[in-house]
């Protein structure tokens, strides 16, 4: 059975690029600007919160979060991020893309707010509640993956597929961007009204009580993005792949289709039900294994290995900048004087390093292919974090601004590399049935990345120490490198029907790995 005897698919695959597209792009991508926004804002206030929380004067030091409670602010809602990926990926391939869509945004709008109303007793009660609504909210945040990854796939033609789903992934970026500058506004209007002197000027005035509501606010206004999409997500009808493969309803995705592209579709209902039948295999099955095992596989192994890096980077920010000499010392700080300039650098870093990468891989990945781009990504990362390992000493003390363009370039083939295609490439690889499920198992890979990032790396920088720091980067250096080796797992897709790519089509699966699939994915191309 041809995917081309389908007209739903072949309408989709070779629909002209209109402004349904663009607007799904918008929806799926805000939510994964809520989602970046909520993961990273943690970064900028945490050292906040140790000077509200956990001073205690006879250090003659700011306040700090012990290493075991920074770990768990800062990481709990990636373990929240993790669960949900799992769950809401199956969930979603159970009873429909659309039907979870919705349930996902309104969690992280809910959790984003009761995070900033985390109020008890003690530091601690305060600490744990936040903790708890945290990783609820990374439940609802591991849920955008893979139904917004799963999504875009399913709704793009085949010559723009992958620029489509990166773009939905490049909101990230802007979410990141928006942490920083959010952060540095808010921190900046405090000081304006209140001043502080230093924390060696005046150690018990650096912190004023009412700081406490600044990093509040910042946790809370990252329910805004999801609020206003939350209508716009539940008007989208679901995706016609899933209602004609899965569910086997024609007419209704002849019907969805027709009136989303502004064709007429034939509902086809006997080639649909043939089609249905073809592809009953489930994810267990032998079949799948045989088919599909080594792919998942790689995009397992790829993300896992690449957020390892990607996330040590981000949450570790706080804590390299005051060790380079880009932000001055805590001690010459008041508290948030503090939360500004480490803002500041997250923002500076994030927009000429972190968010240009994002919108590289959009322009360039249906020219020069995923395989190619998360390649040559992970091995310029490698290379750069070597550097910074080996040259800690010289960067520190002769060349702080040589360290930022290094650490941004890092960040930036992060983003025109692995951090994108780890994304898209799960939602292209696997076939509709199992679809959700396997970008969720992909994602979910990385997010245990991630909590190595936040549970180990980050215990590397949290002192400043140099032996230690320059450690973890070459730590950062090591997994990269495994991650361009495991790339060689995973094939190129560009240029290709979804069914054809899965075997779906009743095709044999002729996706294979490495160089030579690479240059198959630009036959395609050359040939559409």
């Amino acid at each position: 059975m041809s995917s081309e005897g389908l007209e739903v698919l072949r309408a989709l695959d070779s629909a002209r690029t209109q402004w349904y597209h663009i607007t799904a792009i918008i929806i799926a991508g805000m939510g994964f600007f809520t989602d970046a926004y909520d993961l990273f804002c943690i970064t900028t206030v945490s050292k906040l919160l140790g000077r509200l929380y956990f001073y205690d004067p006879a250090t003659g030091k700011p306040g700090k979060l012990p290493h075991g409670v920074n770990n768990a602010v800062t990481g709990v809602a990636l373990v929240g991020t993790f669960c949900g990926q799992l769950f809401f990926g199956w969930f979603g391939d159970k009873v429909g893309r659309k039907k979870v869509y919705g349930m996902t945004l309104l969690l992280m709008a809910v959790c984003a707010i009761c995070s900033g109303l985390s109020f008890g007793a003690t530091a601690h009660s305060v600490i744990n509640t936040l903790c708890f609504f945290r990783f609820w909210l990374g439940f609802g945040i591991g849920g955008d993956y893979p139904l917004s990854a799963t999504i875009m796939s399913e709704y793009a033609n085949k010559s723009t597929r992958g620029a489509f789903i990166a773009a939905v992934f490049a909101m990230q970026g802007v979410g990141i961007i928006f942490a920083g500058l959010v952060s540095m506004i808010t921190s900046k209007l405090f000081l304006s009204y209140l001043g502080a002197p230093s924390f060696a000027e005046d150690a018990l005035l650096s912190t004023p009580p009412e700081a406490d509501y600044m990093w509040r606010i910042v946790l809370m206004l990252g329910c805004l993005p999801a609020l206003l999409t939350f209508y716009w997500r539940m008007k989208m009808p679901e995706t016609g792949r899933y209602t004609a493969l899965i569910e086997g309803n024609a007419k209704q995705a002849a019907s969805d289709m027709a009136r989303v592209l502004d064709i007429d579709i034939e509902a086809e209902n006997d080639k649909v039900s043939q089609f249905k039948a073809a592809n009953k295999y489930g994810l267990l099955s032998r079949e799948f294994f045989a088919r599909h095992g080594v792919h998942l596989i790689g995009t397992a192994t790829t993300w896992f290995l690449l957020d390892i890096a990607f996330y040590s980077q981000n949450l570790t920010q706080k804590d390299i900048f005051p060790a380079i000499g880009l932000i001055k010392k805590d001690i010459n700080m008041s508290a948030l004087r503090e939360v500004f300039e480490t803002s500041r650098a997250m923002f500076v870093i994030a927009l000429f390093g972190t968010f240009p990468g994002y919108w590289f891989t959009v322009f360039f990945i249906e020219r020069i292919g995923r395989w190619v781009i998360q390649l040559v990504g992970f091995f310029m990362m490698s290379v750069f974090m070597l550097i910074i390992g080996i040259k800690y000493d010289y960067l520190k003390h002769d060349n702080g601004m040589l360290f930022a363009v290094l650490y941004g370039l890092t960040f930036f083939f992060a983003n025109f590399g692995p951090n994108s295609t780890t994304f898209v490439l799960p939602a292209e690889l696997f076939p509709t049935r199992v679809r959700a499920t396997c970008h969720a198992i992909s994602a979910a890979s990385g997010k245990a990345g991630a909590m190595v990032g936040a549970f180990w790396i980050q215990t590397y920088t949290l002192d400043g120490d140099v032996w230690k720091i320059k450690k973890a980067m070459i730590i950062m250096a090591f997994t990269n490198m495994l991650g361009f080796c495991f790339t060689f797992l995973v094939p190129e897709t560009r240029g290709r029907s979804l069914e054809e790519i899965t075997g779906e089509d009743g095709r044999a699966n002729d996706t294979t790995t490495g160089t030579s699939n690479n240059r198959q994915g630009g036959i395609s191309m050359e040939s559409m």
